[in-house]
């Protein structure tokens, strides 16, 4: 960025916006604690402008830092409608980790999750992380056309007999024929976010947010169910080219408010009737790019901006036949939500079942309290629960509700895994 370029970004950035670091140990899941983090902007990267530390969970507070007026965001326009920031962390025993462009959305919480690496033989080993720029923003290629639902007679296409939710999927970081392209191995609910993140903007209203995170939900599980790639001959589920599925950017920084949908959401995809697969949901900004019978992002943003609601915006463009499903399976977990939340007096067996896994969680998170594994839902597992809430960016009421039921799960079964491995 030049001279020019940087002070205008600097003037712009009239708002304010808030970001929250989370950093965690590559190969077992521990919380990276008194990791020192420096924040500059990406506009002048040699004058930090913050210095913080994360805390026994590996997670710093809340920072406050500048961003462009709220109405950048709301239509499109020619100023960038987030500001740029450069994070450096650094942690005894681990190499420095560098992420260069977090994204910075007025009035919006981003929460950037940094992986790091044990220290090999120096502390240069690290590897810079440059974040792309928003597809709203930014040009990336436009989506090639395919049909919405997959022939079942092809051979080599269906191959799942019933839509599942998979625990992991591996992301191709490229086009499908490129081979020097890396794959990644990402939790399923980590993808969905962080695809949300980097093409729907987090300040529009939550019904828009909703529409487009289904879609995108959607889109992905019929990769998923028809093994689309591993059909012809890939080893993974999906790519991050935007030509043939979703932008997908390693470390990208996902949404507070993002991140609570797709955990509330997440095993839901849309469906037409007499159709098992769910369908590929494709979609344009609807301003660069036009498509008839697709979704518009702005054009749904525009719907929400009017009340319509989540399902009256899919109809508005897919049709009145389209319905919101529910995956019957999610892989992964020791046991499906029981269909009701567990809150201060419940007794039983889930009960039991949720406070062995957050005693296990609480070996990575220190901060969460141990409690007596006696199914009765006291005030000790109320306190329990609402930590586990705070750490992992969910609403802290101290109930386990459908989002933090497989919240639990998912901590439960990475940091099990991780022990089993070591």
């Amino acid at each position: 960025m030049n001279d020019r370029k940087a002070l205008k970004a600097t003037q712009d950035n009239i708002d304010t916006g808030y970001l929250q670091i989370n950093a965690i140990s590559e190969n077992n899941q521990i919380p990276v604690q008194n990791a020192r983090i420096e924040i500059a902007s990406t506009g002048n990267p040699n004058q930090t402008i913050e210095q913080i530390e994360t805390n026994a969970d590996g997670k710093t507070a809340s920072v406050a830092l500048a961003a462009p007026p709220l109405e950048y965001s709301m239509n499109p326009t020619d100023n960038q409608p987030y500001s740029e920031y450069n994070i450096k962390v650094s942690a005894e025993g681990y190499d420095d980790a560098i992420i260069t462009g977090v994204q910075i959305l007025s009035g919006e919480l981003g929460l950037q999750n940094i992986r790091m690496n044990p220290s090999a033989t120096s502390n240069d080993n690290y590897n810079p992380t440059i974040i792309g720029g928003h597809t709203l923003w930014e040009y990336y290629p436009p989506k090639i056309a395919e049909a919405e639902i997959k022939p079942v007679t092809e051979s080599g296409e269906i191959v799942l007999s019933k839509v599942v939710v998979p625990e992991y999927i591996v992301v191709h970081d490229g086009a499908p024929t490129d081979t020097t392209a890396t794959d990644y191995y990402i939790p399923y609910k980590d993808y969905i976010k962080n695809v949300a993140s980097c093409e729907i903007y987090a300040t529009w209203p939550e019904e828009t947010l909703i529409a487009n995170i289904l879609a995108i939900i959607s889109f992905t599980l019929n990769r998923v169910y028809t093994e689309w790639y591993r059909g012809k001959g890939y080893d993974f589920t999906i790519t991050s080219s935007t030509a043939f599925d979703h932008k997908w950017i390693y470390q990208k920084t996902v949404y507070e408010n993002i991140s609570q949908i797709v955990d509330r959401i997440f095993a839901n995809y849309l469906s037409r009737p007499n159709v098992a697969q769910p369908i590929l949901t494709q979609y344009c900004d609807g301003k660069r790019v036009t498509c008839p019978n697709w979704m518009s992002q702005w054009g749904s943003k525009y719907l929400g901006d009017q009340g319509y609601t989540a399902i009256e915006i899919i109809r508005n463009y897919y049709g009145d036949d389209m319905y919101i499903n529910e995956a019957e399976q999610i892989s992964g977990i020791p046991s499906s939500w029981p269909g009701y939340d567990l809150s201060n007096g419940s007794t039983g067996d889930k009960v039991r079942m949720i406070q062995e896994q957050l005693n296990r969680i609480a070996k990575n998170y220190p901060s969460i309290p141990t409690i007596a594994v006696d199914g009765i839902y006291g005030n000790a597992t109320q306190a329990a629960v609402r930590q586990f809430q705070s750490i992992f960016n969910l609403p802290a009421t101290g109930i386990v509700d459908y989002p933090t039921w497989y919240k639990i799960s998912q901590i439960y079964v990475g940091v099990s895994k991780i022990a089993e491995l070591t």
